[in-house]
C-alpha cells in the first residue's frame, strides 16, 4: 500500500506536468495583462474620447506587436530554449504596458501597446516549443489545450478583476498593477521552469542564413500556409467577439456594464473549456487528426455570429448567455488545435519557427478584423453588419479548410505509395 501511495505521489510530480503548469501560469498572466485591453476598452475609450474603430485598434496594436515578434521569437527559441525567453518576454509585455499608461494621447499610447505586443505574441512559439518536447504526439492536443486555456482564462480573469478595479480606481492603476504581477511571475518562472533534456541545445551564434533557409522551407509548406490562413479568419472572429461583446451588450441590448462584462467572462471561460475539450477530442476520438475539429468549430462559430446579428434590441441577458457560451466555446477554443497543427507539420526542431510563422500570418486577422468591425458599426450605427462580416469571414475559412483536407489526403496517399 505504501509503495502504491509513493507511486501515485511520484506520478503527480512527473516533470512534464510540472513544466506544463508553469507554462500555463505564465500564459495566464500574459493574457491577463495583454487581453486586459478588451474589457477595459469601454473605460479607455471614454477617458480618451475614442471612436469604435480606435477602440478596435487597441487589440490590433497588441497583435501587430505579436506579428512582428513571432517569427524572430520562433527562431530564437529553437536556439536558446524556452526558459530564458519566458523571463525576457514577461518583462517586455509588463514594461511596455506600464509605459502605455503614462500617455493621454491615443497614438502615443498605441506605440507602447505594440511594444507590449512583442512580448505577448512571442510567448506563443516559446511556450509551444515546451509542449512539443515535453509531450508525445498523442498527448500534445490535451497539453496544448491546457496551455492555451491560459489565454482565455487570463482574459476572463481580466474582466472579473481588472474591470471592477478600473471602474473604481482608473484603468491606469489596473494596468500597472497587472503588469507588475506579470513581471513577478516571469522572474519566478525563470527559476522554476526547465527545458526538456530531449530538446536539442541550439547555438545562439548561428548565422542568419540558417534562419532564411528555415523560413523558405516553412513558406513552401502548403499545409502550414493553409492552416495559418484559416487561423487568420478565426483569430479575427475571436477578437471581434472579445473586443465588442461588452459594447454590444451595453449599448445595443441595454444590459448593465457589470453584466456585459460577465458575458465576456462567460465567453472566455467557455473558450478555456473548449481549448481543453477540443484537444482531448482530437487526441482520443480522432487520434491526433486536427483539421476536422477546426471545421466543426468554424460551422458553430458562423451560426453563432449570424444569431447575434439577427437578435432584436433589448434581448434579455438570460437569452444571450447560451448564445455567447456556445460562440466562445467554439471560436475561442480553436487555438490549441491550431498551435498543434502548426507545430506538427514540421520536424520538432523547427516547431518554434513554424508556429512563429503561423502566428504571424494568423495575427493579421486580429490586426485587421476589429477595426473593420468597428468601422462598420460607426458607419451603419448598428452591430448587425459587423456580426454578418464575421459570418462571411468564417465562410472563407471553411473553404480554405476544405482545400487543406484535400491537400492532406493527397499527401498521405503519396506517403502510403512510398511505403509500399
Amino acid at each position: 500500500m505504501a509503495n502504491l501511495s509513493l507511486s501515485v505521489k511520484r506520478s503527480r510530480l512527473e516533470p512534464h506536468w510540472r513544466m506544463l503548469i508553469w507554462l500555463l501560469i505564465v500564459q495566464i498572466m500574459v493574457a491577463f495583462v495583454g487581453r486586459g485591453l478588451v474589457p477595459l476598452g469601454v473605460l479607455i475609450g471614454a477617458d480618451l474620447s475614442l471612436t469604435k474603430a480606435q477602440i478596435g485598434m487597441l487589440p490590433a496594436g497588441l497583435f501587430l506587436g505579436q506579428a512582428l515578434a513571432s517569427i524572430p521569437a520562433g527562431f530564437l527559441v529553437d536556439r536558446l530554449g524556452s526558459r530564458k525567453l519566458l523571463l525576457a518576454l514577461s518583462l517586455c509585455l509588463g514594461v511596455g504596458f506600464m509605459f502605455s499608461t503614462f500617455f493621454t494621447h491615443f497614438w502615443s499610447m498605441l506605440i507602447f501597446v505594440v511594444i507590449g505586443g512583442v512580448g505577448y505574441g512571442a510567448m506563443h512559439p516559446v511556450s509551444n516549443r515546451g509542449i512539443i518536447y515535453w509531450f508525445t504526439q498523442t498527448q500534445r492536443g490535451t497539453a496544448m489545450g491546457i496551455k492555451q486555456m491560459g489565454v482565455t482564462l487570463g482574459s476572463a480573469l481580466s474582466a472579473v478583476i481588472l474591470l471592477p478595479i478600473a471602474a473604481s480606481y482608473g484603468w491606469r492603476t489596473a494596468v500597472i498593477g497587472a503588469a507588475l504581477l506579470l513581471i513577478m511571475i516571469g522572474v519566478i518562472s525563470f527559476f522554476q521552469y526547465r527545458d526538456s533534456e530531449s530538446a536539442p541545445q541550439g547555438k545562439s551564434d548561428q548565422r542568419l542564413s540558417v534562419f532564411y533557409k528555415s523560413m523558405w522551407r516553412m513558406i513552401q509548406n502548403k499545409p502550414l500556409l493553409l492552416v495559418s490562413l484559416s487561423a487568420l479568419g478565426l483569430n479575427g472572429a475571436q477578437m471581434c467577439l472579445n473586443t465588442y461583446l461588452v459594447l454590444f451588450a451595453y449599448e445595443k441590448m441595454g444590459i448593465s456594464l457589470f453584466l456585459s462584462g460577465l458575458l465576456l467572462v462567460i465567453s472566455e471561460a467557455c473558450g478555456s473549456f473548449g481549448r481543453v475539450t477540443w484537444g482531448v477530442i482530437s487526441d482520443r476520438v480522432f487520434n491526433g487528426e486536427r483539421v476536422i475539429i477546426v471545421i466543426v468549430i468554424v460551422i458553430i462559430s458562423a451560426l453563432s455570429s449570424s444569431t447575434l446579428a439577427l437578435l432584436p434590441e433589448d434581448t434579455p441577458f438570460g437569452l444571450l448567455v447560451p448564445i455567447i457560451a456556445v460562440f466562445g466555446f467554439a471560436v475561442s477554443g480553436f487555438n490549441g488545435i491550431w498551435m498543434n497543427l502548426a507545430s506538427e507539420l514540421v520536424p520538432p526542431e523547427q516547431a518554434g519557427i513554424s508556429s512563429g510563422l503561423s502566428i504571424t500570418i494568423g495575427s493579421l486577422g486580429v490586426i485587421a478584423a476589429p477595426p473593420v468591425f468597428g468601422f462598420m458599426v460607426d458607419l451603419n450605427g448598428s452591430y448587425t453588419s459587423g456580426w454578418f462580416f464575421i459570418t462571411g469571414l468564417l465562410c472563407i475559412v471553411f473553404a480554405i479548410l476544405l482545400v487543406l483536407l484535400n491537400v492532406n489526403k493527397k499527401r498521405k496517399a503519396r506517403v502510403s505509395e512510398r511505403a509500399i
